[in-house]
């Protein structure tokens, strides 16, 4: 990926900054795997979309809440729903809940320090940043507790501006908040529907972290702006 005088670039968080780009559902289903809860792939897929919904519909996420309270949170709605199924003993919810919370904010971690030293590369080379993410309206609080806060220049969040990915505005919005022409943005983001097309129609340069998808439709794409790895992201600008 050539530079074409890129000024200046917006971030997707989760699935891109705190997970390599793989799907959060992915990394969800390895902590299942590793807290030996014995259900079947769709069984948890079932699971995780219905407390997907719930979040949407009910304010479980308050703002100060850090991801690992985030993930205990979703965690009791996801096992809460199995064990109401009868797919898990409801005696082990709580337990469960605590380990692949921890399982999965751990691994979270690692990614973020990870991409730490992409995110001082650019700082250091004075390039703006803009965080865009579809959240729950903490990705403040979640932002500090991994010391991320201060890389960005502003944050676009979902919940706060009412503007949710794959609508091109929320973007737009990213764009204006750097102050730039979309043509010198680079977009990073794991998502082909909701970053990559979105932040293309705008006219803005795009780099797709292509992890573990979705969907297997979402897997089969190809696209020239592939990425393996956030340095590549840096790599374009510099």
């Amino acid at each position: 990926m050539e530079n074409t005088d890129i000024k200046g670039v917006i971030f997707d968080y989760g699935g891109t900054i705190d997970s390599r780009g793989v799907h959060w559902s992915e990394v969800i289903w390895d902590g299942y795997r590793a807290s030996g809860v014995d259900v079947d792939k769709d069984t948890f897929r079932e699971a995780y979309v219905y407390a997907e919904r719930e979040l949407a519909k009910v304010r479980h996420i308050m703002p100060e809440d850090n991801f690992h309270v985030l993930l205990l949170k979703k965690m009791r709605i996801e096992l809460g729903w199995l064990a109401e199924h009868g797919h898990i003993d409801p005696s082990d919810t709580e337990r469960l809940a605590g380990e692949i919370a921890l399982y999965c904010y751990e691994r979270a971690r690692e990614c973020v320090e990870e991409a730490r030293p992409v995110l001082d590369s650019l700082k250091e080379h004075g390039v703006p940043m803009v965080l865009v993410s579809n959240f729950y309206g903490n990705v403040q609080a979640v932002l500090a507790d991994f010391d991320l806060l201060r890389y960005f220049d502003s944050i676009v969040e979902s919940a706060v501006v009412g503007v949710r990915k794959p609508d091109p505005q929320i973007f737009r919005l990213g764009v204006e908040a750097l102050g730039l022409a979309p043509e010198q943005v680079l977009v990073v983001g794991d998502s082909y529907k909701k970053d990559i097309i979105p932040a293309q129609s705008l006219g803005c340069r795009v780099a797709w972290l292509k992890g573990k998808g979705w969907t297997a439709e979402e897997d089969a794409v190809t696209h020239p702006c592939i990425i393996e790895n956030l340095t590549q992201a840096a790599e374009a600008v510099f």
